[in-house]
């Protein structure tokens, strides 16, 4: 979980990433933000999000965004 923290921190280091569960329905991640994410996460975590997890509620937080990684490593 830290390493995704550390990708999260180095885009917005001003969001409360442990608390907030809005990042994507307010708009604190763009689009931009979500391609370096999962750049950032195919390089780390070594899986690969496919179009049919990017959706808000897999972004909206990084407990969220972590679970996806989670599953995509026990694929």
């Amino acid at each position: 979980m830290e390493e995704l923290m550390e990708i999260l921190r180095e885009l917005h280091p001003e969001v409360d990433y442990e608390q907030c569960t809005t990042l994507v329905d307010d708009k604190i991640l763009d689009s931009f933000d979500i391609v370096s994410i999962i750049a950032e996460i195919a390089d780390q975590f070594d899986v690969t999000i496919s179009a049919e997890h990017i959706i808000p509620q897999n972004f909206n937080s990084a407990q969220a965004l972590y679970a996806l990684i989670q599953r995509l490593e026990d694929e």
